[in-house]
């Protein structure tokens, strides 16, 4: 392993100025040697990227690339690929790997921090915006416990691609700058079967206010460290919520509760586009309500509450579609766990968890009037909503398309026959042929139940449809589009990733151009690896 080397760019590309608040304001851990270890009393441990043998950029987002003031020529550089594969260090960097722990599949899992990820450093964006630096998958680091600090080609198209995609469907998310191969290959066993194979490497460069998350809260609270964690929540009111004051037992109240409150807006995101995290740790939630780490993530293609896209997760579907609302509630338990010791209120915190299990349900009744072109949720569309959810669910139902074709359901169809008022939907059901009789009736009848409430609001047709355009995506990152482009890309051929970047920004136009890219998955992609379940092997 090679050290990398310092660039200073004064009136030349990249000049960026680092404003590295993070390593400033909080304890360092004070060996700075990269071995494996127990990090005490320490936010962070210093380290330097692994150097890649022959890095090529494959894609990056023009996107975040104008936000942080990089130009077309800057991001076609070698300079460009060099510093975001972790090559070269432009001067201000200093690359670190952030200290914390989490709860896993419900257990505590003791210390985990960045183990393939590494924190070049903050700057701060064209918006005004503070932007933390980070490369995943550019080598090991202290809390790599057996790992090797490394990620492939697979799953970092799918990190890259699906930041972006969750920015422009308008989910809150961290983003990503760019997609860059190593050169290197690295072993892999994708589904832990005993089958290693040797995959390409590759690092994301990805992009966030902020990378921490609820597990860099609970570490110091399961040791006891208290002054450590009261440093660092002091730091994160101050930089990140500071319209809420002075660090102190109410602040930290007031803190408590926007944090559940972002979780919340986030989850709804979720279930509005049909996400599902399948990794939904405490170590893998955001302190700022921010979508982070991409691992075994999907999108349901036919609709089914009980779905995770998780291997692992397969038997106790802990993580499933319809339980993230509750997950994100056991979640954000364990931080109000963790930050007890600062407040020694558990009433308070208490009450502020109650209070998210109200605040989520009016959130997600307001996104399901929503996505159905009402005005407002009343008491009396429950049973609507009931109702829907089991009609979607007599056979394979898309969910993304049965909502974007519902649109096009006229209160004039009220009137036809079954046939007639099924029409414009019948291309969201995987096995149209395999509708019963008997099924068709129950979902003719709620679309005439449905579109007798439309008439309550007194919404044209016209009005309504780009009500439901502008909520309900026409296309989203289904896994087997990004296994595709991962096919490509393992063949060195990086076009498909750089053409659904393309679509994914703009998820809810027709774009006429793409539409081969909003059909229902394909049969051969129902069991296909990477396709339908995943691993969280990276």
């Amino acid at each position: 392993m090679t050290q990398t080397t310092e660039t200073n760019f004064t009136n030349g590309l990249l000049n960026w100025q680092f404003d590295n608040q993070f390593v400033q304001r909080l304890p360092a851990d004070p060996e700075t040697k990269n071995f494996r270890r127990q990090v005490l009393g320490a936010c962070y441990s210093y380290v330097t990227p692994r150097t890649a043998t022959s890095p090529t950029l494959l894609a990056y987002s023009t996107e975040m690339a104008q936000e942080l003031g990089l130009s077309y020529e800057d991001c076609q550089s070698g300079l460009f690929t060099n510093v975001f594969v972790g090559n070269q260090k432009l001067r201000g960097m200093q690359p670190h790997a952030q200290c914390y722990g989490g709860h896993q599949f419900g257990n505590w899992a003791g210390q985990l921090g960045d183990g393939r990820a590494i924190n070049l450093g903050e700057i701060i964006g064209e918006s005004g915006q503070r932007w933390s630096i980070q490369l995943k998958g550019s080598g090991e680091t202290p809390y790599s416990r057996s790992a090797d600090g490394l990620a492939v080609l697979r799953s970092s198209v799918r990190e890259f691609l699906c930041s972006e995609a969750m920015y422009h469907l308008g989910v809150p998310t961290t983003r990503a700058l760019s997609l860059i191969t190593t050169g290197d290959e690295v072993i892999r066993d994708m589904f832990y079967d005993g089958r290693p194979q040797s995959e390409p490497g590759a690092v994301v460069c990805r992009v966030a206010p902020s990378f921490l998350r609820l597990g860099s809260y609970e570490i110091f609270s399961a040791q006891s460290d208290i002054k450590t964690l009261k440093t660092l929540v002091d730091y994160t009111i101050e930089s990140f919520f500071p319209h809420l004051g002075a660090p102190g037992k109410q602040t930290y109240l007031d803190w408590f509760q926007e944090v559940c409150e972002r979780t919340a807006d986030m989850v709804v995101d979720w279930m509005r586009v049909g996400f599902v995290h399948g990794v939904f740790n405490t170590d893998n939630t955001s302190v700022l309500g921010l979508t982070i780490d991409y691992g075994p993530y999907g999108w349901i293609d036919d609709y089914d509450p009980n779905w995770t896209p998780n291997t692992t997760d397969a038997t106790g579907k802990r993580y499933r579609f319809g339980a993230q609302p509750q997950i994100a509630q056991w979640n954000l338990l364990q931080m109000a766990n963790a930050i007890y010791p600062l407040i020694e209120d558990a009433e308070a915190l208490r009450n502020i968890l109650n209070d998210y299990v109200t605040l989520y349900t009016d959130k997600w009744q307001q996104m399901r009037a929503d996505k159905l072109g009402l005005a407002a949720f009343n008491a009396a569309d429950e049973e609507l909503h009931q109702e829907l959810n089991r009609i979607m669910q007599l056979t394979e139902t898309d969910m993304t398309l049965f909502y974007r074709h519902l649109a096009d359901v006229r209160i004039e169809d009220k009137d036809k026959t079954d046939d007639e008022i099924l029409s414009p939907i019948m291309v969201a059901f995987y096995s149209p042929d395999a509708l019963t009789q008997a099924d068709k009736e129950d979902i003719a009848q709620w679309l005439r139940t449905y579109l007798g409430r439309v008439e309550e609001d007194g919404i044209s047709d016209d009005k309504r449809q780009s009500k439901m355009n502008a909520i309900n995506p026409k296309y989203v990152l289904r896994n087997y589009l990004s296994q595709l482009a991962i096919d490509k890309a393992e063949q060195g051929d990086p076009s498909l990733i750089n053409e659904l970047l393309d679509v994914m920004r703009h998820p809810y136009d027709e774009q006429p151009q793409y539409e081969q890219y909003a059909a229902k998955r394909p049969d051969w992609a129902r069991n296909k690896p990477g396709c339908s379940m995943l691993s969280c092997s990276s």
